[in-house]
């Protein structure tokens, strides 16, 4: 999978799962190219959600809830995620 099908991936499922308002991306994967535990095909990735529905929560259940909709895709091509609301 390259980065810009992941990208899409986790959008949709995103939007089908939550009512968002506004989502950015971005690949921060050079972050860790050089790192030790570094893996071809696993990326970083640096959300930007602005979400009236996430707001009900607090940032740590918010974030579990973008973890859990994003399960499969974390075990197999995100090696770190960073979730930031707007």
């Amino acid at each position: 999978m390259n980065i810009n099908q992941l990208i899409s991936i986790v959008k949709n499922k995103l939007k089908k799962n939550i009512i968002i308002e506004d989502i950015q991306i971005e690949d921060k994967s050079f972050l860790h190219k050089n790192h030790k535990g570094h893996q071809e095909g696993k990326f970083h990735l640096k959300l930007l959600i602005k979400s009236n529905e996430l707001t009900k929560f607090n940032k740590i259940e918010a974030t579990k809830k973008i973890y859990s909709i994003l399960d499969k895709e974390i075990k197999e091509y995100i090696h770190s995620i960073q979730v930031l609301f707007n």
